[in-house]
């Protein structure tokens, strides 16, 4: 799954549903757990249902294991055959019994057992949750300092397990597009390759955020150019390592 831009909905507004799918968001996320209210949970799941059986495509964030709704989340998303986003993914058993799953780290022992769950062989990607994992910590979820060490932990057990690189959490500040672009940096900076959204306006930014610069794409073609054999580019030396990655910023 090579997806950048992930686009969260409430399972209880069926009204934005459509809105999400025409958004252009590479994957919409349709959410039962923390958008929903306990007393709205069963009502959301029934019209993620509706919405499914009419057609529509999506990803569902079901509510985590041990919670009272996860059976009949699981059932949901196994009838209609939709991949699924686990939150608070900490087993890896619990992942093996979907087909497939988007892991969201959102816990010290999701990120503790990153390696195991990457290598769960339903799960596609991995997704790194910093708000829950804030609470948990006692750290504010919009300073990126206390989260390296978790965030580089996925990135290393994403590659380390074939996957695609992680996808970054949400960034809750909708009015602030400096926040986003910085949040975005920082997460391709640190080896993601793509980010939960939580407002369709948020979409564009992120995707372009995470494509390669004019700058970039530019370096990597001059290496491409150089060939096969150790040579130099711009002064630095080019050897095998580095045209991979020259190959990687254009696609091929």
């Amino acid at each position: 799954m090579a997806a950048t831009t992930f686009l969260f909905v409430p399972g209880d507004r069926p009204d934005r549903f459509g809105k999400a799918a025409a958004s252009g968001a590479d994957v919409v996320l349709v959410d039962l757990e923390d958008a929903v209210a306990p007393a709205d949970k069963d009502a959301a799941r029934a019209a993620v249902a509706e919405w499914l059986a009419g057609g529509g495509r999506a990803m569902v964030r079901i509510n985590a294991a041990g919670t009272p709704w996860f059976d009949a989340d699981a059932a949901l998303v196994a009838d209609r055959g939709v991949p699924v986003m686990v939150p608070k993914a900490a087993t890896p058993g619990v992942l093996a019994g979907f087909r497939e799953v988007v892991a969201l780290v959102e816990t010290a022992l999701g990120v503790e057992r990153a390696g195991e769950l990457a290598a769960v062989p339903s799960v596609t990607r991995l997704a790194f949750g910093s708000v829950d994992l804030g609470a948990e910590l006692g750290v504010a979820p919009e300073d990126p300092e206390p989260f390296a060490y978790a965030r580089s932990r996925l990135v290393v057990a994403s590659a380390a397990a074939g996957l695609a690189p992680p996808v970054d959490g949400v960034t809750t500040d909708l009015a602030d597009g400096e926040r986003l672009a910085a949040d975005v940096r920082y997460a391709r900076r640190m080896g993601f390759a793509g980010k939960l959204c939580v407002h369709p306006k948020q979409i564009e930014p992120v995707r372009a955020g995470f494509a390669p610069t004019e700058a970039e794409l530019a370096w990597a073609r001059r290496v491409v150019t150089a060939g096969d054999s150790v040579s130099t580019v711009d002064g630095k030396m080019v050897d095998k390592p580095v045209l991979a990655r020259a190959r990687r910023i254009l696609g091929e």
